[in-house]
């Protein structure tokens, strides 16, 4: 099972993540947008700026579109719904290739749906609040470590957008090109860029209607209608790294800890499966603890994903996230028991 959510939860988030997290996750931020004047269509100044224009996009708005997500030689698809009232936000994603899925989410409850097996997986998930990340992570000021630098301004999908990139100072984080439309500031592609500026993925809307004429009833209704599906409804404790027995000895730059679950099982097993996410405010990296003794160690790349396991204290410890290698051995580096 733990293999599977490594699996499967890096793959949700790459497709939630990119442009900006205009597809999964963005709109989880529920205060008033700004009214969309003359003013909208000038470009921010700085990085928080930017962010902020990024967070503020899709509040009090809906929109529906087509995005396609590059990695490397593999290419897919989603179809997006989005609406939000200033104070809710639902949204479906439909899985236009691969096997057949559709994700809910509404707020930070999350569904997904798997047809070709009549299953479904319903939770709590604060772990996907994931880029651009919360507008602030205590203790981080995203300036410290990226800077923004305009290039230009494009037609895409039928919209003009700014170009910006987001510029690492140091070498444990990735770079972004992100298009953000000029008139609402969604964005409507994001590339994750290497050390060298190379594309390592992207998204991109194809087609998107902005004000689409969507309900949030509606949808609202829809995400409830589980008729003939099987519902999983694992059942999560909130819970910090320290009190599960594990500290970082040394920091990380730049990442400080957002999150921590621990799934809570029925099982007579020894530990629980525990997720511990660290955030500096763009990116984020996971540590997961399986609950089992699995002796797999190992190192796997699916576009700007890196997944590294390692034996800590007898632990089998897998680092998961969107940045650099040597990141992911920091963490695990300084990861030790406390206890």
């Amino acid at each position: 099972m733990m293999r599977e959510s490594i699996a499967l939860d890096p793959l949700r988030r790459r497709w939630a993540r990119r442009v900006g997290a205009v597809l999964l996750g963005l709109a989880v931020w529920t205060a008033a947008a700004p009214s969309m004047g003359r003013d909208a269509a000038e470009p921010p100044r700085d990085i928080q700026g930017w962010i902020a224009r990024l967070h503020e996009a899709t509040r009090n708005r809906a929109y529906s579109g087509t995005y396609v997500v590059t990695r490397g030689s593999e290419i897919a698809s989603a179809r997006i719904a989005h609406v939000c009232d200033g104070r809710q936000q639902i949204e479906r994603i439909e899985a236009l290739s691969g096997p057949a899925r559709v994700t809910w989410r509404r707020d930070d409850e999350v569904m997904t749906l798997m047809p070709e097996r009549q299953w479904a997986v319903r939770d709590r998930r604060e772990l996907l609040r994931l880029f651009p990340g919360p507008l602030k992570v205590p203790g981080i000021d995203v300036a410290d470590f990226y800077r923004a630098e305009l290039r230009g301004s494009e037609r895409l999908a039928g919209f003009d957008a700014w170009v910006v990139e987001f510029l690492p100072k140091d070498a444990l984080r990735y770079g972004y090109r992100i298009w953000s439309e000029k008139r609402t500031g969604l964005a409507l592609k994001l590339q994750t860029l290497d050390g060298s500026a190379q594309v390592l993925e992207q998204v991109a809307f194809t087609e998107l209607q902005i004000d689409a004429p969507l309900r949030l009833d509606v949808l609202a209704r829809q995400m409830e209608d589980t008729r003939g599906y099987h519902i999983e409804r694992p059942t999560l404790r909130k819970t910090t790294l320290e009190a599960e027995g594990w500290r970082l000895r040394a920091e990380v730059p730049g990442f400080r800890p957002v999150t921590c679950w621990q799934r809570v099982e029925e099982s007579n097993r020894p530990r629980s499966p525990l997720q511990c996410v660290f955030s500096d405010g763009l990116a984020s990296v996971s540590l997961f603890f399986p609950a089992g003794d699995g002796t797999s160690v190992n190192q796997v790349r699916a576009g700007a994903t890196h997944m590294l396991s390692r034996r800590v204290a007898g632990q089998l410890v897998v680092a998961l996230g969107e940045v650099p290698p040597q990141t992911l051995e920091r963490f695990l580096g300084v990861l030790e028991r406390s206890r």
